[in-house]
C-alpha cells in the first residue's frame, strides 16, 4: 500500500498537468518535472522520465486537437522538425550539465510573456485570429523550446504557446498546434535520453502513471479548448504562465 500510494499522487498529477497542457497549452513538463525533482530523481532522469510519458500523451492530445479543428497545420511541420534538432541537442546537452542551472532565467522570460499576454488580451478585439509568424520565425521558436525543454524537462508548451499569442495566432489553434508538434519533440527527444543514459535510467513506473493520468484528460482538455472563447483563453493562458513561473522565481529573489 505504501509503494502505491507515490504512483497514485504521480497519476494524478499526471492528469492534473495534462488537462492545464491541453486545454491552454502549457504545464505538462513543469508540473511533472518538479514533483519527480521534489520526490529526489535526478534532473536527468525527471526529463527523461516526462517526455517519455508525454510521447503517448501527446499523441492523444495532438490527435483529438486535430480531430477538433484547433490545429493551424502550417505552424506544424516547421515546429516539428526543428523542435525535433533542438530537443537532441538539449536531451546531449543534459547529460554533461545540471537543468537547474536554466531554470530562474527561462521562468523570468516566462513571467514576462505571461504579462504581456494578459495585457494584449485585455485590450485586443475578441475576433482578431490573424497569425503575423514567419516560417523562420516558428522554425527557431522550435528549436529553442525544444532545447529548453530537453534540459529542464518543461518549457515546449510555455515558451511556443506565448510566443504565438503575442503574434497574434488564434489561442485554440496554438494550443492544438503546440500539442501535436509535441508528439514528434517528445519522441526524439525520448529516443536520445534512451541512447544517452541507457533503458534502465528510467523508472518505468513513474512513465507508467503519469501516462495513465495524462491519457485520462487529453480528450476532456481538447474538448475544453475549443470551447474556452478567444479571449478568455488567451488570458488563462498568461495567468497560468505568471502563476508557474512566479512560483520558480520567488526563492531565487527572498
Amino acid at each position: 500500500m505504501e509503494e502505491l500510494l507515490p504512483l497514485v499522487i504521480i497519476l494524478c498529477v499526471g492528469y492534473v498537468a495534462q488537462l492545464t497542457y491541453g486545454t491552454l497549452g502549457i504545464g505538462f513538463g513543469v508540473f511533472s518535472a518538479s514533483l519527480l525533482l521534489f520526490m529526489g530523481f535526478y534532473p536527468a532522469t525527471v526529463s527523461a522520465s516526462v517526455h517519455v510519458a508525454k510521447v503517448f500523451v501527446s499523441l492523444i492530445s495532438g490527435g483529438s486537437h486535430l480531430r477538433l479543428g484547433n490545429v493551424q497545420r502550417e505552424l506544424v511541420t516547421p515546429l516539428s522538425v526543428f523542435g525535433m534538432l533542438g530537443g537532441i541537442c538539449g536531451a546531449c546537452v543534459l547529460s554533461y550539465i545540471s537543468g537547474t542551472l536554466f531554470r530562474p532565467a527561462v521562468a523570468a522570460l516566462l513571467l514576462f510573456m505571461g504579462v504581456r499576454i494578459i495585457l494584449r488580451f485585455a485590450r485586443a478585439p475578441a475576433n482578431k485570429t490573424s497569425s503575423k509568424m514567419s516560417l523562420r520565425s516558428v522554425s527557431l521558436l522550435g528549436f529553442i523550446a525544444a532545447f529548453v525543454d530537453a534540459i529542464g524537462g518543461g518549457g515546449w508548451g510555455p515558451i511556443t504557446t506565448s510566443s504565438m499569442l503575442l503574434s497574434d495566432v488564434e489561442p485554440r489553434k496554438a494550443v492544438g498546434s503546440v500539442n501535436l508538434a509535441g508528439f514528434f519533440v517528445s519522441i526524439t527527444i525520448s529516443l536520445t535520453f534512451i541512447l544517452t543514459l541507457g533503458v534502465q535510467g528510467f523508472p518505468w513506473r513513474v512513465v507508467a502513471a503519469l501516462l495513465a493520468g495524462g491519457a485520462l484528460a487529453a480528450p476532456l482538455s481538447a474538448a475544453l479548448c475549443k470551447k474556452l472563447p478567444h479571449r478568455a483563453l488567451g488570458t488563462l493562458v498568461g495567468v497560468a504562465l505568471v502563476g508557474v513561473n512566479m512560483k520558480t522565481i520567488l526563492p531565487y529573489l527572498l
